[in-house]
This record gives structure tokens, C-alpha cells and sequence, in this order.
């Protein structure tokens, strides 16, 4: 029997968090995901630090438009941080439904340090435990969910960290749940 390969789509903007984008897109290679990253347009962009995604894209993962989008290509979603990237994420409706549509087909769905923001704008966390930076912990809970201060967070198909600090607990949970 041919084993069927994973699919995962990581989706970003504008200066996200580098570290939270060449972690997990490695990691996830390594672990046999095939990769796409997506944004908006399949524009490339650079990262808080100024960490050009077009460097990941050559070796890691293949770039893609975020508003084109479909949940049946793929098992996981992730969703990085950075303030600024999440901001724009969340304003893009496509994104937003995307993200219902994997939650609703019980898909993994996952992010951490700002990431949540697009989680709650997709109004998906409602009554679910949500890790997140401590910065948007207000967010979380006047979203109806409940601010979880643990380094990954595992609630049905949703996966949350809170910070940079923790991507790697957040990629032995989304890896551990795919099992």
C-alpha cells in the first residue's frame, strides 16, 4: 500500500516572525510534508527581521496565492506570528474562510505568538483553551476562549503556542496529533 503524503500550508504576510516561518516550514519538511507557502497574491515578503521568504521558498516549500486556497489540498494549517504579519492575515476574507473550512473539516489548524488573532477573526476559538503571546491574552478570552499559558496547547484540531521560545513544543504537538 502507497503511503499518501502529507500536505501543509503555511500562510504569512508581511513581517511575520522569522524564526516562526524557517522552523516550522523546515521541520515540516523533514518530517515528509510537502509545503506550500502562502500570501496574499503570492507576494514574497520579508520577515521582522528582515529574513526574505524567498530564501525558504527556494529550497522548502513552493509559494503559493493565500486567496486561492483549498482546504482539500491539505491537512494541516499553520499560522505564524509576528505582530504585523497576523494583522494583515486576519483582513483578507479568502484567508479567513479557509481557515473555517479547515476547523469545520476537522483539519489541523494551528498558530502561536500573534497567530491567534486570525484564529479569532475566522471566529473559530470560542470555548477552546488557546496559547498565544501574552500580549493579545485580552484578545483571546474577550473572543470566548480561554488563555492557556503553556508552551503548546492542544484543544481538538486547534494547536497554539505562544512565542517564539516554544516553536519547537508546538512542532512535537502538531507532529504528535498527525500520528
Amino acid at each position: 500500500m502507497k503511503k499518501i503524503k502529507k500536505r501543509a500550508v503555511v500562510i504569512t504576510a508581511e513581517g511575520f516572525e522569522d524564526e516562526e516561518v524557517i522552523y516550522p516550514v523546515i521541520r515540516l519538511k523533514e518530517a515528509g510534508f510537502t509545503v506550500d507557502i502562502a500570501t496574499k497574491d503570492a507576494k514574497l515578503v520579508n520577515g521582522r527581521l528582515n529574513f526574505p521568504l524567498e530564501l525558504i521558498i527556494r529550497y522548502y516549500g513552493t509559494l503559493v496565492n493565500a486567496k486561492k486556497l483549498d482546504p482539500k489540498n491539505y491537512d494541516l494549517v499553520l499560522i505564524p506570528g509576528g505582530f504585523e504579519a497576523p494583522d494583515r492575515m486576519r483582513q483578507v476574507p479568502e484567508i479567513l474562510e479557509f481557515i473555517r473550512q479547515m476547523h469545520k473539516q476537522n483539519k489541523i489548524v494551528s498558530a502561536f505568538c500573534h497567530g491567534p488573532w486570525v484564529l479569532i477573526s475566522a471566529g473559530i476559538v470560542k470555548g477552546k483553551k488557546i496559547a498565544g503571546y501574552i500580549g493579545i491574552k485580552d484578545d483571546i478570552n474577550n473572543a470566548g476562549a480561554i488563555y492557556t499559558d503553556q508552551p503548546a496547547v492542544i484543544d481538538g484540531n486547534i494547536i497554539t503556542a505562544r512565542h517564539p521560545r516554544d516553536v519547537g513544543d508546538l512542532m512535537k504537538a502538531i507532529l504528535s496529533k498527525l500520528k
